[in-house]
């Protein structure tokens, strides 16, 4: 498998002309962020992912995860690397430092976030469910709770997880029957969760579970569900580690793809009751859970992110080695590397535009959830968190999505030698595979753009983010040259397409729910693709003002922002119309027969 190296010429690009660092390190509580803190840990984090994660990368995939008597063991090397990772202090980049963390905004969290993920997405995924787990107890949680786990957690010397799901209800969690008994200062829990990832592993002594159930007196449905922090261990009053708790893992999931992660199914009361602590008030658990759930969706989506720039890389790097064939249109010529012909071109290019877009995009929501939590002035803060949660499923749900394609484009590329498991690039396109079921499939992404984000407020937060892309598109007829005209032809099609589509759902969602939702997965792609082309259309602009200011130090770095915007905008892009007509016209297909006609 092909080396990984952080993207940093472009991480740091997205991060000082598309966002303005500056800007963020004026909020309060960030005046400490610089240029050079920030450079330095992006370097610091690539040279740890490089040296430390990558390497165990394949052989994770291949070792995967073995359990024995309710025990958990990871891959060799990987409890070793959890060490370094937490000695070097990066579980707690963005955590609040009452409790130990850096206090970090999540613009500097999310490119490190990417970094690991890229390197090797099986270990990445215990830090991130960890500091969902965090995010729930820090906002919910009592003080009690807070001051007996969350130091230890922010340290990453214990990590968290998160459980909704059992096997008779899948994503329907009004369907959850893990039972709470409520006994004095506590609550006994009885009941089982599937598809837990890291419920049970050997990096830390002691897993905190956030846990869904049910209180005996709760209303049925969705309504009735309770948030528990129930530890592997108990917690004694003075923080050191008591009995062993009643939940078990009682098997492990053979899976596609991330075998070094361990998916648990565990086993809550087999023994006399698993104790739990309530988080917050009695039936309030899934408002509370859907704070983890949202700051894992984002984290999914870039994963997404990640892994497409994972594939990419070792394609490129394939494209660059493998000899083969004569070049188009050269008499004479002998065999030349295959990044030279035009359609192996065509499909790098696909995946470098698409994963460009994907970053710029989750490093700009990033920047929104920074502005929404530490802006002096409350309208100010009330838009951005705004604009975080409409673009938090599009994140997750076309990211996702997008990678599988990048992925299985890397395969294209390098052909035969692709489909064999021994290169490594089979492994992007299993490990992506799952990015785009779990926190939510696309279509629940789907469904709750239009429905939450959409229709609830009439296409507002939505007509908000058009008029920023709007006044993008007018500044593109600034910019000289052909490249900047195709990209602005573009994107006037794309917004036009969006905004259409926008409309149609907000008006059609309270009468014709099933014709709305019947588009909702196009409507997700159509605006990721256009959020996409908005930013790669800003990025060309700020390429193009670094060249026009005479700043030839990176000047190839910048004339291939403009190509790849170029490229964006007439392959990407392009399909925005299409998609409109999906989601306005496509539900009468959709709809058409009946279950015994498929």
């Amino acid at each position: 498998m092909s080396a990984y190296f952080a993207p940093l010429p472009d991480m740091r690009f997205v991060l000082h002309e598309l966002i303005g660092l500056d800007e963020i390190a004026r909020l309060p509580g960030y005046e400490e962020v610089s240029s050079d803190l920030v450079d330095a840990i992006l370097d610091e984090a690539g040279k740890f992912a490089r040296d430390v994660l990558a390497p165990l990368n394949k052989q994770g995939d291949i070792q995967g995860c073995k359990r024995e008597q309710h025990v958990v063991t990871t891959p060799d090397g990987f409890k070793q690397a959890y060490g370094k990772f937490i000695e070097g202090g990066w579980n707690m980049l963005s955590c609040d430092p009452d409790y130990g963390g850096q206090g970090l905004p999540a613009v500097v969290a999310t490119p490190v976030e990417e970094i690991w993920q890229a390197a090797n997405m099986g270990f990445a995924l215990c830090p991130m469910l960890t500091h969902g787990a965090i995010e729930a107890i820090h906002l919910c949680g009592s003080d009690e709770l807070k001051q007996r786990y969350l130091a230890k957690m922010v340290s990453g010397e214990w990590a968290g997880t998160m459980n909704l799901t059992e096997p008779q209800a899948g994503s329907d969690l009004s369907a959850v029957r893990t039972k709470a008994v409520p006994e004095g200062d506590h609550y006994r829990l009885f009941g089982s969760k599937i598809f837990i990832t890291y419920g049970e592993h050997d990096y830390t002594e002691n897993i905190i579970h956030l846990v869904l159930a049910r209180t005996p007196d709760a209303p049925a449905g969705v309504k009735g569900m309770s948030l528990f922090v129930v530890p592997k261990f108990l917690v004694n009053a003075d923080g050191t580690l008591g009995d062993r708790n009643d939940v078990y893992c009682v098997s492990i999931e053979h899976k596609l793809g991330i075998h070094a992660s361990p998916t648990a199914v565990l086993a809550f009361g087999d023994n006399g009751g698993a104790l739990g602590y309530l988080v917050g008030e009695e039936n309030r658990g899934l408002e509370y859970m859907f704070i983890m759930m949202n700051a894992a969706r984002f984290s999914v989506g870039l994963q997404g992110v990640a892994i497409a720039e994972r594939a990419y890389q070792h394609a490129l790097t394939y494209a660059k080695e493998r000899i083969q064939g004569a070049e188009a249109g050269v008499r004479g010529g002998g065999k030349v590397p295959i990044i030279r012909h035009q359609d192996v071109r065509r499909m790098l290019m696909s995946m470098k535009a698409q994963v460009e877009a994907m970053r710029a995009l989750a490093y700009f929501t990033a920047a929104s959830l920074d502005k929404a939590s530490h802006h002096p002035d409350a309208a100010e803060r009330a838009r951005h968190q705004a604009f975080a949660d409409l673009m938090i499923p599009v994140i997750k749900g076309w990211s996702t999505e997008t990678s599988i394609e990048v992925a299985s484009t890397g395969i294209q590329i390098q052909g035969g030698m692709g489909y064999v498991e021994e290169t490594g690039a089979a492994q992007h396109l299993r490990d992506a595979r799952i990015t785009t079921i779990y926190e939510g499939t696309t279509g629940i992404q789907a469904n709750d753009l239009i429905g939450r984000k959409i229709a609830r407020d009439r296409g507002v937060a939505a007509r908000a983010v058009i008029a920023m892309m709007k006044t993008t598109n007018g500044r593109l007829t600034e910019a000289p040259g052909t490249d900047f005209s195709a990209i602005r032809a573009a994107l006037t099609e794309g917004v036009k397409a969006l905004d259409e589509a926008t409309g149609w759902i907000a008006a059609t969602y309270s009468s014709d729910i099933k014709a709305a939702s019947a588009g909702a997965v196009p409507f997700l792609k159509l605006f990721g693709i256009v959020a996409g082309g908005w930013q790669m259309a800003r990025a060309a602009l700020a390429a193009q003002a670094k060249l026009s200011a005479g700043d030839d130090s990176s000047d190839s770095f910048y004339k291939a922002k403009i190509s790849t915007a170029r490229f964006y905008a007439d392959h990407v892009l392009s399909q925005a119309p299409g998609l409109r007509h999906a989601v306005v016209s496509g539900a009468a297909g959709v709809l058409a027969l009946d279950e015994g006609q498929f």
